[in-house]
């Protein structure tokens, strides 16, 4: 895990590297300022010269001054390096979240993935912000304060040496107790963020059926677990200062009164006024390392199961991968199932699809319809390789799609979804999405050929007109035809409407068809829908049942033998006869 996380340090090698080195001059000085106090405290009560004074005043100015542009120094380099880190490990997780296949997205959840790009990352850089400066600091400051304080001390500074195994035991078992609570409660912010991001996506649903309250109530209860496991971990958390604030007031206390008789009976020869104030803040020093350390250890703690979640995306291999040598042209739009089936998990006890024959020839209209649930989505899906067959083969232009590079597979196969999604930006910039160097006249042509120009035009920025994020602002049958014409942008040799005239009127959808069958003649279409009148034009209709192909034929050889198509179409015409 420490091996896949330094990966993401890359360019900030420098700036983590020069932080603790800085920290380290910085702890020098730091610990030679009080002894420099000390002799200048012996040079007061020797009656010294201002000359004397002068001198050490200077000293403690400059070196003050260095450990200040030490610690300057030291931040500014650690800031550079942690935010970078950061910079790179969310680089890394969205690029190799970018190579997922469905397979891999159906294992994580939206989000969980949320919450690894956000509140994980920032608890990693925080823990690496406290690594490169901190978890330095802390041990070199307690290592040559425990030197000073026996060298300006002697046997006085071994009760530092029996109050820390103390005070390191208690800060131990709180972090202890704290490290459960935070392992927790990371899992219960996928459950906070997963009512966020479904709330404001179904706010139009919330709304209609009057939901708030119970939403806010579902909301709230998340938020309550969240909160209570934080309250229960800062509480003991909280118990870190009052324990080293007993230790440290202890400690001065036998220091100041032991050190005190010393002073005054051997009359400053076995220990000096200059020494006592210096073993004080060198005392100082090595408890406040101890609490740092603890701190440091908690930090860490909490951040151990953010880095855990965090390295489960980064290995995260694809479960879909391009073949060594990969075949980069697509001859055509011929296609062929060959005995596939197909079930979405190796655990998965049932196929989703299974025993598919299926010839599909280059240029032909296919219509594919089905009950809820009969498995017509996942059977185009593994078309353009969103998922891979668990046994027998898809061929596309002749050969197995496994062959084929991804890139140049996707590319000639066009997929509108019936939940179809656009983008914040103009209309313009969403049917790019489809070919990034299409000239306007293309756009246009698309849009026609969709149905969409007419309704585009209408607006006043016409194509420069903005989309809000989703398509909010057009309606569902707006936001398909431009979906549609996004798609035909990319000249694909196979085209799959998977219920995507499903909001748009008849007549429209008749339209759209007619377009497609006298402009894109070439193009072989898949057309899944729910109305009759959608597909009964195809050269070839598929029934699927239950994830198997239950009859293929035209409208008219499906009406005259197959129970299910009969029965579709009984019900669809029959209720159009009721409306007239």
């Amino acid at each position: 895990m420490i091996r896949k996380l330094a990966g993401c340090i890359r360019e900030y090698k420098r700036a983590s590297i020069l932080s603790p080195l800085i920290v380290m001059l910085e702890v020098v000085l730091e610990c030679i300022l009080p002894f420099m106090t000390a002799e200048l405290v012996n040079e007061i009560q020797g009656n010294c010269e201002m000359r004397v004074l002068l001198k050490y005043a200077c000293l403690l100015v400059i070196m003050a001054a260095l450990s200040l542009t030490c610690g300057a120094l030291a931040g500014h380099f650690c800031a550079t390096a942690a935010c970078g880190f950061a910079k790179n490990l969310r680089k890394d997780l969205f690029y190799n979240v970018q190579r997922f296949s469905f397979g891999n997205i159906d294992k994580f959840s939206t989000s969980s993935l949320v919450t690894r790009l956000t509140t994980d990352v920032a608890n990693v850089q925080m823990s690496y912000m406290m690594l490169v400066r901190t978890a330095f600091r802390a041990p070199f400051m307690m290592i040559f304060s425990f030197i000073m304080a026996f060298y300006m001390g002697g046997k006085m500074a071994w009760v530092f040496v029996v109050v820390m195994p103390i005070l390191a035991f208690g800060l131990l078992m709180i972090a202890k107790k704290a490290m459960p609570i935070f392992r927790k409660v990371f899992r219960k912010y996928d459950t906070l963020n997963n009512s966020v991001q479904e709330n404001i996506q179904g706010m139009r649903v919330v709304k209609a059926f009057v939901r708030e309250e119970q939403e806010i109530k579902k909301f709230g209860a998340a938020s309550e677990e969240v909160a209570g496991d934080f309250t229960r971990a800062e509480k003991l958390l909280a118990l870190n200062h009052p324990l080293m604030q007993f230790c440290l007031n202890i400690v001065m206390l036998v220091v100041i009164f032991f050190g005190s008789q010393l002073v005054i009976s051997s009359n400053s020869t076995a220990l000096t006024v200059g020494q006592l104030s210096a073993l004080l803040t060198y005392g100082m020093q090595i408890l406040m390392s101890l609490m740092m350390l603890s701190m440091i250890f908690v930090m860490l703690t909490m951040s151990a199961e953010s880095a855990r979640r965090i390295v489960e995306v980064l290995e995260e291999k694809s479960t879909i991968l391009n073949p060594e040598n990969p075949c980069f042209e697509v001859e055509d739009g011929s296609i062929e199932f060959k005995k596939v089936s197909f079930k979405y998990s190796e655990k998965a006890e049932r196929y989703a699809l299974q025993d598919i024959d299926l010839k599909i020839e280059s240029g032909q209209t296919i219509g594919i319809i089905g009950g809820t649930g009969s498995s017509k989505t996942t059977l185009i899906q593994l078309i353009s390789r969103l998922y891979d067959v668990s046994e027998g083969a898809v061929w596309v232009g002749g050969k197995d799609v496994r062959e084929y590079d991804l890139d140049s597979l996707r590319n000639q196969v066009a997929v509108v979804l019936q939940k179809n999604v656009l983008f914040a930006g103009t209309i313009k910039e969403n049917l790019r999405w489809g070919d990034l160097h299409a000239t306007d006249e293309e756009l246009v042509e698309a849009c026609k050929l969709a149905c969409a120009h007419d309704f585009i035009m209408q607006f006043p920025d016409g194509y420069d007109t903005h989309i809000d994020q989703g398509g909010t602002n057009v309606s569902g049958g707006q936001k398909q035809r431009l979906c549609i014409a996004r798609a035909l942008l990319k000249k694909p040799k196979i085209l799959i409407l998977d219920d995507s005239t499903s909001a748009v009127d008849t007549h429209t959808d008749a339209v759209i068809r007619k377009a497609f069958r006298e402009v894109i003649p070439g193009t072989t279409k898949l057309i899944i829908a729910q109305r009759i009148s959608s597909v009964e034009e195809a050269d070839r209709i598929v029934v699927m049942n239950g994830g198997r192909i239950d009859d293929i034929g035209t409208h008219q050889e499906l009406l005259s033998r197959n129970e299910i198509y009969q029965e579709v179409y009984t019900s669809q015409t029959k209720g159009g006869e009721e409306n007239e």
